[in-house]
Parts: structure tokens; sequence; C-alpha cells
């Protein structure tokens, strides 16, 4: 099977490597990136580039995608890769897009007699090279089985969440509002900890021990306290995925007003300068400043 993958950002890169490590015997991945030299350890390991999507995707059984936005994804996919994909071909979209644009990618595809499902991905770049993402997958069942055995070693987990692409697009984007709205609760609650004059790491390992003993408020509470040097998600990342929830909800008459508050709230962290630091760390330098 040749296989090919597009987007090789922090989380592309991992995926792509764990895919690599998968192959069987006679099977091939191609990648591709617009920056060329994101290839490097992939091609070191017996990966090709190529040096457009077009090409990597041509002859390609399977298809995947994990490109930063909408407009990435159009530019990408809509300009070119689905002209050149074979028919009967299968498209994995892994990136985090609006339910609008999620939609009209299954038109296109299906006018086309190509296979889709949308599979996003739960977890940051280093749970992805240990193979541990959760993902949310959703498409026509035939397409759904074909794609499965091939997200298995990416992941710990997958959720069938519906028949339609765009659904699982939607529970990725509700899945990361949840998680902002973590990040902020407990940006809240380390600035109190720190006005009443309490280590935060132990406020934080107490209150987890007791109610939740959730690894993901165990993780974000480490990289807050603990920012990282390289951003494996910034702020601005942040404030693209609420704008897609919000799009979303809006489009169907629905209003969440915390999630237009958190909104505000990321814009109040961009104007301190902040959009280009870690979701985590960033927030709860906004929330520290915001409390002076």
């Amino acid at each position: 099977m040749k296989i090919a993958f597009l987007g090789l950002g922090n989380m592309g890169t991992a995926m792509a490597l764990r895919l690599l490590a998968s192959l069987h015997t006679g099977d091939s991945l191609v990648v591709w990136n617009r920056t060329a030299a994101a290839a490097a350890p992939l091609e070191a390991l017996g990966a090709e580039f190529a040096a457009t999507p077009a090409n990597a995707v041509r002859d390609a059984e399977a298809v995947f995608t994990m490109l930063f936005d909408d407009a990435a994804n159009e530019a990408v996919i809509l300009d070119g890769v689905l002209a050149a994909m074979q028919p009967g071909a299968l498209h994995i979209a892994c990136s985090t897009i609006s339910v609008a644009l999620s939609d009209r990618l299954a038109e296109e595809h299906a006018t086309r007699g190509l296979a889709f499902v949308a599979a996003p991905v739960f977890g940051r770049p280093n749970v992805a090279a240990e193979g541990r993402l959760w993902i949310a997958l959703a498409g026509e069942g035939s397409a759904v089985a074909r794609a499965r055995p091939l997200l298995e070693p990416l992941s710990r987990g997958v959720s069938i969440v519906g028949e339609r692409p765009s659904q699982a697009h939607a529970v990725k984007l509700a899945g990361n509002f949840l998680i902002t709205m973590m990040i902020q609760s407990l940006s809240e609650v380390i600035v109190f900890a720190e006005a009443s004059g309490l280590n935060p790491a132990a406020v934080l390992e107490t209150i987890n021990s007791a109610l939740f003993q959730s690894p993901f408020y165990a993780a974000y509470g480490k990289v807050m306290l603990n920012p990282p040097e390289t951003p494996a998600a910034t702020i601005e990342l942040g404030v693209k995925d609420l704008s897609l929830f919000l799009d979303a909800a809006w489009a169907r008459g629905s209003r969440l007003t915390i999630a237009e508050r958190m909104a505000e709230r990321f814009q109040e962290a961009i104007a301190e300068g902040l959009g280009k630091s870690d979701w985590a760390a960033g927030l709860l330098k906004a929330a520290q400043l915001a409390a002076q």
C-alpha cells in the first residue's frame, strides 16, 4: 500500500513517524510539507519526499492530512490534491477544521468518487510520538473500516462518532473547548493559591487526587507551572479552535455564553503580547496579569 502524509508540523511529524514504523513489507510512505526541511527525519528512515501535494497523493491508496487551519486545507486539498487522487482512494483528515469546511470536503470527495473520513486527534505531540492519541472518527461505514487499521498504530483508542465526517470535527472542537476551560480554571486556581500563600503544585495535586484523578489535569498543571521552551500549542492556536467552536454553535442557533467570554479572555491575552506563548502557560500568565 502506498500512503501519503501531508503536513509535517510538530503533530504531523510525530504521527508520520509512527505510521512509517508500522508499515508492512511492500508498503511505502510519501510525505509533503511546505517547508521541505521538515521531512528530513522521515526521509532518513525511508520515507519519500514529494515536491508537491499532488505528486505525493498520486497513486496513493490512503492520504493523511494534518494541516494548520481551514485556509491551509482549502489551498492544499481543494486546489490540487483531490484532482490528483486516484478513484476510490481514501482521505483521512486529521486536521482541526471548521464543521462547514468538513461538510464541503465531504461533498467534493463524493462528486469525485473518493472516500473521506474525518479523524481529528486528541493529544499533544509527545503523546503522538508514543502512539497514544485518542481519535474521533466519522464517515461512511466502509470508509471507516478502511481507515481504522491505519489509525490504530497512532492511538490508544478510536471513537466512532457518526457517519458524517463533520461530526468528528464537531467533537474535536467541543473537546478543545473543554481543554481551554480546564486551563482557564486551573489558571485561576493557581492565581488564588499564590494569593493565599499556598504552593500551587501542592494545591493542584491535592484537588486532582481528591476530585478528578485526571492525567490531563496533572499534565497541564505541570506545563503551566513549568512552561516548555518550545510551545506545543500556542494561544493563537487556541483562538482559532475556539472561533471554530463558536462559529459551529452560532450556525445552529446556539448561544454559548462561557465560550463567548473565553474568546474575550483570549483577546486580552493577545493584547498582552502572549499570542505565541504556550496555550496553557500563556493563559496562566494572562490570569496572573489580570489579577494584579
